[in-house]
């Protein structure tokens, strides 16, 4: 079941640089579970845990981690440091700020060097809720029981926007 502990069945994990961080992140763990896949939630601070943050991106894989979506404001750093620290691939979600209204975080990730990829998505609860589709179809490479979920999401998008034509005026 998809919750905050670590099981050897969880294929994404949900991290964030700060508690306060949750409030954009926590649309991703909705739409994870919505798609019924097992993953953990965690804060991890690239700068308050170092440590910690070098030893959870080097053992992710061996812990059958398949896909981190990362979430971060201001400076960043997490995604990136996480993607240095392993070869899963590492969603960064830019985390609205007050200083620059997540500019500077979607900058701090989308500028990864080349060799050091991090896809990035919009900022805010936007990106968080596109990270976990793109987690859910990174995943759906190999699991044709989320092809199908993937598109029945699809299909229910795409009635709903024909049928909101019909609110209009």
């Amino acid at each position: 079941m998809a919750n905050g502990g670590i099981k050897l069945s969880e294929q994404v994990s949900v991290v964030m640089g700060s508690i306060s961080d949750w409030e954009t992140m926590k649309p991703a763990s909705e739409i994870l579970a919505d798609f019924g896949i097992d993953f953990e939630k965690k804060v991890i601070s690239a700068h308050r845990m170092p440590a910690e943050m070098f030893s959870f991106a080097q053992d992710a894989a061996s812990r059958g981690i398949k896909v981190i979506i990362a979430g971060a404001g201001g400076a960043a750093h997490l995604p990136g440091m996480l993607a240095a620290n392993t070869t899963l691939p590492v969603i960064g979600v830019p985390v609205q700020s007050h200083a620059l209204n997540g500019m500077d975080s979607l900058l701090s990730i989308v500028q990864m060097p080349a060799g050091v990829p991090v896809a990035t998505t919009a900022i805010g609860v936007a990106g968080a809720k596109n990270a976990a589709l793109l987690a859910t179809e990174i995943l759906a490479i190999a699991d044709q029981q989320l092809t199908t979920k993937l598109i029945d999401f699809r299909q229910r998008q795409h009635d709903t926007a024909l049928k909101s034509g019909e609110q209009l005026d």
